[in-house]
């Protein structure tokens, strides 16, 4: 073939695909009616989501996933989390529906929802260790939180309570202290992580032998006892409330009145549970301020109208008047009146505690006198004791006579 035909003809075929590539391009200049509209339509609809789930439906799992993993896309993998659920924003706090439930629809709505079908891993022993003043204030704010949460139930329930506390002590988002940990969120107007610390409980007298218990249980969770059925459980609340944040935690077992909860994927596994021990029970500002992020207690000024705090409802009241808590026993005045200082209401409506409360709290730990008994409940008298028997007579020793032989 001549050499000028040969390149006439390579110019031909690139100018064909390049008409070629340029007509492909141009679908929007096709015609609506045309077959090869239509074709293009389809082609463009399994190139969607829609028809990418298509596709995948009659996929096998595993291979699902492994193409999922090489998905370039940007995704973020949410552990499992449910649906609706992966993320939560306290601007807008979720309810099931126009109202929060009540006690009994709580109750319905608790049984309902499943636990983990995974199986529970169990915490290591914990060991109190320190000086001993520090060990004192230690057993006292254990045996606080054992008997004002779960006293009166029975003794399973008490000691997944001390688990929870002990497994906050380990949790990086917690102090590092079991007092830190109890007296948490003590002095905010919008609640407290154990409520007995801010709705007056402490004050008022306690049972001797709840007591006793409590403390029997608090001493052997502070020695090394585990309670497996709770493994790595960080929240719970009383049966008789649902909290918006109970969906978004992994709800583990439900023991005497209250259904405990773990975080969700690498943060509710054992090995994220690396926090020590501090060894000073000292309770700070900080923590009489703090507040864990999944409650109501981190949410937004503006976002806390009249929804369920954990164990009870926050009523929401007017400036210059007493907050008030619901629960089944009846409403209960905890805090003190309403300041209408701005700064006050960014810290959840209550001021800051001063350094004589502060200081007053640590004192109070520091003094492990005997609890407070109820006047009402006369003690049993004993029988007194039989008298002493009367004192014998001392032998006298025999008289030396003497002999003359």
């Amino acid at each position: 073939m001549p050499e000028l035909d040969r390149q006439s003809m390579v110019k031909a075929v690139g100018a064909l695909v390049v008409l070629g590539g340029l007509s492909a391009c141009a679908v929007g200049r096709v015609p609506a009616g045309s077959g090869r509209a239509a074709a293009l339509t389809t082609i463009a609809g399994s190139l969607s989501d829609a028809g990418l789930a298509r596709y995948a439906a009659d996929m096998d799992p595993a291979m699902l996933a492994l193409a999922r993993r090489h998905d370039p896309r940007p995704h973020k993998d949410y552990w499992g989390r449910v649906q609706g659920w992966e993320k939560l924003d306290l601007h807008l706090i979720p309810r099931l529906g126009d109202r929060d439930p009540d006690f009994e629809e709580a109750r319905i709505i608790n049984g309902l929802k499943a636990a983990s079908p995974l199986a529970v891993e169990p915490s290591r022993p914990f060991m109190l260790t320190g000086a001993k003043d520090q060990r004192d204030k230690a057993l006292l704010c254990m045996t606080q939180a054992v008997y004002f949460e779960a006293g009166f139930e029975p003794i399973e329930g008490q000691r997944a309570v001390a688990q929870t506390v002990i497994n906050r002590v380990r949790h990086p988002g917690y102090p590092k202290s079991i007092c830190g940990v109890v007296y948490e969120g003590a002095a905010r107007g919008t609640g407290c992580q154990f409520s007995f610390t801010c709705d007056g409980s402490l004050q008022r007298p306690i049972s001797p032998v709840v007591w006793t218990n409590a403390e029997i249980v608090a001493r052997q969770a502070l020695a090394g006892h585990v309670m497996k059925d709770v493994g790595a459980a960080t929240h719970y609340h009383a049966a008789y409330v649902y909290p918006y944040w109970a969906p978004t935690l992994v709800k583990l077992r439900t023991i005497g009145t209250h259904v405990f909860y773990r975080w969700t994927g690498p943060s509710g596994t054992q090995a994220a549970f690396r926090g020590r021990y501090s060894g000073d029970e000292t309770v700070s500002a900080d923590i009489l301020m703090g507040a864990d992020p999944r409650t109501l207690e981190a949410a937004p000024p503006g976002s806390l109208a009249a929804v369920a705090t954990g164990r009870e409802a926050l009523v929401p009241v007017a400036t210059g008047e007493s907050a008030k808590i619901v629960s089944p026993e009846g409403v209960v005045e905890i805090l003190p009146p309403m300041t209408g200082d701005p700064a006050a209401a960014m810290r959840g409506g209550r001021r800051l505690p001063t350094p004589e409360e502060i200081d007053r709290i640590n004192k109070a730990l520091g003094v492990l006198e005997a609890p407070p008994v109820d006047a009402t409940v006369k003690p049993v008298e004993a029988a007194p004791p039989p008298p002493p028997p009367p004192p014998k007579p001392k032998a006298r020793p025999p008289s030396l006579v003497n002999r003359l032989d």
